[in-house]
C-alpha cells in the first residue's frame, strides 16, 4: 500500500463532510450494517456521499489502516471517523446523529 492510497481517502473526507464507506450503494446495500446505516442516516434527513468499498479494492484495504477501524461500514463527519453500524445505530436512538450530521459544513447556518 502506498501513500497514494491515503491521499486519495484524505481528499474524499475533505470533499465530503458526511461521507459512509459501505459495501454496495446506499440503495443496494450489500451487507445489513450498511443498510442499517443509511437508514439512520435517511431517517435523520442527512446529506451524505458514499463510496462502495467493492467498487475500490485499493481504498478497501488502504482504509483499514488509515482508520484502524478494521470492518465496514465507516461513517465520518467532517474528516473524523465516528464509527460503525453499532455506533451510528446508538449516536441515532440517542439523537446525537441528527445533531452530528446537522453540524456539518454542508448545511446551510441559518
Amino acid at each position: 500500500m502506498t501513500t497514494d492510497v491515503n491521499e486519495r481517502i484524505k481528499s474524499q473526507l475533505d470533499a465530503y463532510p458526511v461521507l459512509l464507506y459501505m459495501k454496495g450503494t446506499p440503495d443496494f446495500p450489500q451487507c445489513g450494517f450498511s443498510a442499517q446505516t443509511v437508514a439512520a442516516l435517511r431517517a435523520v434527513g442527512a446529506e451524505f456521499a458514499y463510496v462502495n468499498i467493492f467498487e475500490d479494492p485499493e481504498i478497501r484495504e488502504g482504509l483499514k489502516v488509515y482508520s484502524s477501524w478494521p470492518t465496514f461500514p465507516q461513517l465520518y463527519v467532517n474528516g473524523e471517523l465516528i464509527g460503525g453500524c453499532d455506533i451510528a445505530l446508538e449516536l441515532y436512538e440517542s439523537g446525537e446523529l441528527k445533531e452530528l450530521v446537522a453540524g456539518s459544513p454542508n448545511e446551510a447556518d441559518a
